[in-house]
């Protein structure tokens, strides 16, 4: 009789293989353009290019945490000569890294209160007066949020779907036979509203303000808190009424009556008491920082400044001690992987790398009328988000890219950058996995993954239908182009 492996070092094996693969699809392009240089490209760009697109899908595949593999990047740069140790190191001393790092620290400090929940039980407890409501409830809580918590997985992930799990299965509905009552809906409701939400504010995913440095490199347009917000609100305050609507009638719940939902979150508001100081005062700033950022095309002062105002201002209060701001871990992780990607494209960019690709791989809408090209160029870069699990990485690779293709094709450069930069959020609807808060939805077992697909697609739609459709109407109404 021939021996098995045992359990355990079988699984150690299929491990190792996984990780050796990982780490082969992760290292390929990188050797393959430090022994080949491409044509139209310089020897450090083409090596620069390696680099780059070795850390994208490092990022996508995970051999590491995205951490160490920036880290690695950095590094290899340096120690090749590709860059000097300034250009690596300059990321950090670039204001919207500061800025993704400043707005972790604000979600940490709307999480550490508990002020997050509070918000999400009152709309709840105030407008859940049938499912339809009950959904925009919660679709509301996360825009109220959004601004302030720039991550759809800490946000939506974090704060709103453990609230939209706890309604639904107050009303008995599980995955299972039970789920159409309550829980299919509010999980469908609150996933795809909350990177709706995200695309609506400069400062309401960790990649957007990434985004705007890009447009700022690139197409020399100034994407500023009140420019952003000013061109998305429409075209997202009309997607927030219609998907929910929309999902209500797909998976109408079998259950009409929301008075339960009503008491939970009564329920739950009693337990946590009147607002504490605590909560007042964070309250105040982020008023003063909202306040900061609208105003800030008259007063001068860089939004990441008034963000590291407001950080100040919670420090000096009380809302959170420096202990707690040293433990906001994901803040830190966010500093040191967003800086050497900013550092990578503004260097691909510098040396020429992104124009020379981005006009070959367009080269065929020379000619066009520019608003065919904005939507060719859109369409695309919406669906490829089928091949990514990463809202950053995808951002960091092709963002660059097809904004410097749009802008050739004859868009003109803010009406190009706009789209990109919200539609860099509403991609995530596609898939189970496009997103970080979408394993956290899915995995709550109410909807399969042909329902979460099938609807994705359905939404993906829509969201091309409204934004590129009433949003440029929209963008010439008030003067953007």
């Amino acid at each position: 009789m021939q021996a098995t492996a045992p359990p355990e070092k079988t699984l150690a094996a299929r491990l190792h293989f996984g990780m050796a693969w990982r780490w082969t699809i992760v290292l390929a392009p990188a050797l393959a353009l430090f022994l080949y240089t491409p044509p139209g490209v310089s020897v450090h760009g083409g090596r620069l290019l390696g680099v780059f697109l070795a850390t994208i899908i490092a990022l996508v595949a995970r051999p590491v945490p995205m951490g160490v593999s920036v880290i690695l990047a950095m590094t290899v740069l340096a120690l090749t000569r590709t860059l000097s140790p300034e250009q690596v190191l300059s990321g950090f001393s670039n204001v919207t890294v500061w800025l993704i790092f400043t707005a972790f620290l604000f979600a940490r400090a709307v999480s550490h209160t508990g002020f997050g929940h509070r918000v999400g039980y009152m709309f709840i407890q105030r407008f859940a007066r049938s499912p339809l409501t009950l959904g925009y409830a919660i679709a509301a809580a996360d825009l109220v949020l959004a601004p302030f918590v720039p991550s759809d997985t800490a946000r939506g992930g974090g704060i709103v779907f453990p609230i939209t799990l706890s309604v639904a299965q107050d009303f008995d509905s599980h995955p299972g036979p039970t789920a159409r009552r309550m829980g299919k809906f509010l999980i469908l409701t609150a996933f795809h509203t909350t990177y709706t939400a995200s695309a609506i504010f400069l400062t309401g995913m960790a990649a957007n303000p990434l985004i705007a440095e890009f447009a700022r490199s690139i197409g020399k347009v100034d994407l500023t808190w009140t420019r952003w917000f000013a061109a998305s609100c429409i075209p997202g305050l009309l997607t927030l009424l219609i998907v929910p609507y929309i999902i209500y009638r797909l998976f109408k719940p079998e259950i009409q009556n929301t008075d339960s939902a009503r008491v939970l979150a009564r329920r739950e508001l009693d337990k946590m008491g009147p607002l504490k100081s605590v909560e007042r005062r964070l309250v105040i700033i982020m008023v003063c920082v909202m306040a900061g950022w609208v105003t800030s095309p008259w007063h001068g002062v860089p939004n990441t400044f008034v963000a590291l105002t407001g950080v100040c201002a919670i420090l000096l209060t009380g809302v959170m001690s420096w202990n707690d701001l040293l433990s906001e871990q994901k803040a830190f992780d966010a500093l040191l992987w967003f800086a050497p990607l900013v550092m990578m494209s503004e260097a691909l960019t510098s040396q020429g790398v992104i124009k020379h690709y981005s006009d070959a791989l367009f080269a065929h809408t020379h000619g066009w009328n520019w608003i065919a090209v904005l939507v060719m160029v859109v369409v695309a870069y919406v669906y490829i988000h089928y091949s990514f699990a990463s809202m950053t990485a995808h951002v960091t690779a092709l963002y660059p890219g097809f904004l410097a293709a749009a802008i050739a094709g004859g868009v003109p450069p803010l009406i190009a950058a706009l789209p990109l930069a919200f539609f860099s959020n509403l991609n995530a609807g596609l898939t189970h996995y496009g997103t970080g808060s979408a394993p956290v939805y899915f995995g709550s077992r109410y909807v399969s993954q042909g329902e979460w697909w099938r609807l994705g697609f359905l939404i993906s739609i829509l969201n091309l239908v409204i934004w590129l459709g009433v949003g440029i109407w929209w963008w010439k109404l008030i003067a953007l182009w």
